[in-house]
């Protein structure tokens, strides 16, 4: 029988120590971390300093093409880097429901610490809870991030013109079907999967490029890119049009958007990001991004405009206009 989280191996004591040694510091390993203080030293290099943190409560904890340790650490990652951050360290907070399976646990660190290698960041700080039998669903997760911005990068909404370009790195609503499909157990195509990455590398790669001339950039995860896209208008004091006919959206997507009355436009991505640029790099912007791995589907969507203030227009294919708002009810339960 598979060995099960008790409530023990939370009171702080040998059951505690021996779950940090045993099942989590052999994924994490590395020297801020071994130290096992109450928070970690490490040095920064002299600049601007980014923060975030967020809480991951997805359902199920497995999915096509990846797990709530995944999300975890890329959701951190993406984070930092859509500030124009180069992360650098990560925390970990889990907390555990009682008789959780040690093998799901183990699966879902493994795969952090490989996410964490391939982003170039370590966790180097925790904390683990266990709570009773249906007080969480199984496992939930915290991480925070902390990175450095290169100097001349500044990333602000209020930096948004008219004339500029907004682009998209990949096809959307990816990930929010993959998880729908996987909670309800529904019998979708096996080419729907997350779209969770950590896109740092390919971030900092546009921004080594074209440096200051990106005035904003976003992962449009809760909400999608129409909410994504509202929020910067609205910060912005900008109108926005994007053009129906450029989004890229995966068929299979679409053709399960159509079925069940979902709009992709409101659904989560995780490893997608928004860029709005001066639009004489957005070709460059563009070749960089499909160049990599996890933009190769990028595209150029919409602009930026001087009228229409704080307002979204999609031009449909017939040639209308579509006014886009943030997202009201929620199409599908939560999936990040």
């Amino acid at each position: 029988m598979d060995e099960t989280i008790r409530l023990v191996h939370g009171n702080g004591g040998r059951f505690s120590h021996e779950l940090m040694e045993k099942y989590i510091m052999p994924h994490f390993k590395n020297e801020a971390l071994a130290k096992l203080h109450d928070g970690a030293r490490f040095e920064v290099p002299a600049g601007r300093m980014a923060f975030t943190t967020d809480s991951y409560v997805v359902t199920p904890q497995f999915f096509p093409g990846g797990n709530i340790g995944k999300l975890a650490v890329c959701g951190t990652v993406n984070d930092l880097a859509m500030n124009g951050a180069k992360p650098l360290y990560l925390s970990c907070g889990l907390i555990l429901e009682e008789g959780l399976s040690v093998k799901t646990l183990d699966s879902v660190l493994a795969t952090m610490a490989d996410m964490a290698k391939e982003a170039g960041v370590s966790i180097v700080t925790g904390d683990t809870k266990v709570v009773e039998k249906g007080a969480v669903d199984g496992l939930y997760i915290n991480t925070a991030g902390v990175g450095m911005i290169p100097e001349g990068i500044n990333i602000d909404p209020e930096r948004v013109k008219p004339g500029m370009k907004i682009i998209v790195s990949g096809s959307l609503g990816d990930h929010a079907i993959a998880v729908m499909g996987s909670r309800y157990e529904l019998a979708l195509p096996p080419t729907i999967k997350t779209d969770c990455a950590p896109l740092n590398h390919m971030v900092m790669a546009v921004l080594e490029a074209v440096g200051n001339k990106v005035a904003v950039m976003r992962d449009p995860t809760r909400g999608g890119l129409a909410t994504t896209l509202y929020e910067i208008a609205g910060q912005a004091n900008v109108g926005i049009r994007v053009d129906e006919h450029a989004l890229p959206i995966h068929d299979e997507v679409q053709s399960v958007c159509s079925i069940l009355g979902y709009d992709p436009l409101y659904l989560a991505n995780e490893g997608k990001a928004v860029f709005v640029v001066e639009a004489d790099v957005a070709d460059t912007v563009l070749e960089i991004l499909r160049a990599n791995e996890y933009g190769r589907e990028a595209a150029c969507i919409g602009e930026v405009l001087s009228s229409n203030a704080g307002k979204v227009g999609l031009k449909t294919a017939l040639g209308g206009v579509r006014l886009l708002d943030q997202l009201g009810e929620d199409q599908v339960p939560r999936i990040c």
